[in-house]
């Protein structure tokens, strides 16, 4: 089997990418290791900024349904320190340029927006090899295989494609978070619920921090964000709740109650999630009918930009793509030549952001961020 342009992966890029080439008219096919659309949970919510997700959903034609799901008042901000003191609030007004929407409404808006058939369920990537003049064949898990003559890896962290092009491979930036959940917050937590407000909690000090967003349903998302070396939270037993969170919670000895009942008073599993990050200038030498975007072309520290990054690149794709019909490798130059410096401005931006937040001025330093970077 053929296929023109394959792009592996069906997270926000791959399937903004496979969006975009259809609304130009260009045919492509999504492969995705899941066995469904539903096969996972989707994460959290997500900020959408106007100078990159936005434009991706517009050159999408979906900007009118992301509208429709936007999370009312999820732009507040609120830095709180240890003792539960507030120093600085954001209040959401709805004039903001980075609205909330839940990443699971957002993925299923860009499927819906697809053909049937497009995006090919239960192919997970077994393996990728030139066969000469840029075409790849592919082989899946199951046994089938395909070929292409344009290869996207959209496939995350973990790429499967990035080895074809770079030697690279993501790094421990040491710091983890610990995801939780407080489900009915208002009505079970409301001391915790209070805390959090109405969009984005940081309550943080040097090293350590616990990141909260109220979501729909009165739901209180929760990142702690240790800066501990990768041993620490490898020997946690995780497999057991309840002793992991108490030992996550030790960390916050002293902090205000409602504070630390976002970590003990979890109704959920507690998730552990290390940080990994390619290099900050992480790139490539142009290689026939390949390339990457999201976080298989740069992974880095989580900033509220992976997802917007990621749907930027594929429509940026898409339009190269449109702009050099018959030129796969001229459209490949175009988009990687904007790509790199694109994505080392951000890693490095995200890199800051961590210092903020966990370095040793925390948390006056994310005081003085949010501060200074108001409008004007």
């Amino acid at each position: 089997m053929n296929t023109p342009i394959a792009i592996i992966g069906a997270g926000l890029g791959g399937l903004t990418l496979a969006r975009v080439l259809h609304v130009y008219g260009i045919a492509a096919t999504v492969y995705e290791a899941d066995a469904s659309p539903d096969a996972r949970a989707q994460g959290g919510m997500l900020d959408i900024h106007e100078n990159n997700g936005q434009l991706a959903l517009k050159a999408a034609g979906l900007f009118d349904e992301f509208l429709g799901i936007i999370h009312p008042g999820g732009q507040e901000t609120r830095v709180l320190d240890k003792d539960g003191n507030l120093l600085f609030e954001d209040p959401d007004d709805g004039t903001g340029g980075r609205p909330e929407v839940p990443r699971g409404e957002l993925r299923r808006i860009l499927l819906e927006s697809l053909p049937a058939g497009v995006v090919r369920w239960g192919h997970k990537l077994a393996a990728a090899t030139p066969i000469g003049g840029g075409r790849h064949e592919l082989v899946f898990a199951d046994g089938s295989t395909v070929t292409t003559g344009l290869l996207v890896g959209a496939d995350g962290a973990w790429s499967r494609v990035r080895p074809l092009l770079s030697e690279a491979k993501p790094a421990y930036v040491g710091a983890s978070f610990i995801e939780t959940y407080l489900l009915d917050g208002d009505n079970r937590h409301p001391a915790s619920a209070k805390a959090v407000g109405g969009g984005a909690l940081f309550a943080l000090a040097p090293g350590k921090g616990i990141l909260a967003h109220r979501e729909p349903n009165g739901a209180l998302h929760t990142y702690v964000e240790l800066n501990k070396p990768k041993e620490w939270i490898d020997n946690i037993d995780f497999s057991n709740p309840a002793t992991a969170l108490t030992k996550v919670a030790e960390e916050f000895d002293g902090w205000a109650p409602e504070l630390t009942a976002l970590i003990t008073n979890a109704d959920t599993a507690p998730v552990p999630r290390p940080i990994h990050a390619l290099p900050i200038d992480h790139k490539w030498d142009r290689t026939l009918g390949v390339t990457l975007l999201g976080d298989a072309a740069h992974l880095m520290i989580p900033s509220g930009e992976g997802a917007n990054l990621a749907m930027f690149d594929g429509a940026e794709l898409a339009k190269a793509i449109a702009a050099h019909p018959g030129d796969v490798e001229a459209a490949l130059l175009a988009y990687e030549t904007d790509l790199f410096p694109r994505s080392a401005s951000e890693a490095a931006d995200a890199e800051e952001v961590l210092h903020v937040c966990l370095g040793p001025n925390a948390p006056q330093s994310l005081v003085d961020f949010f501060t200074n970077n108001q409008p004007a």
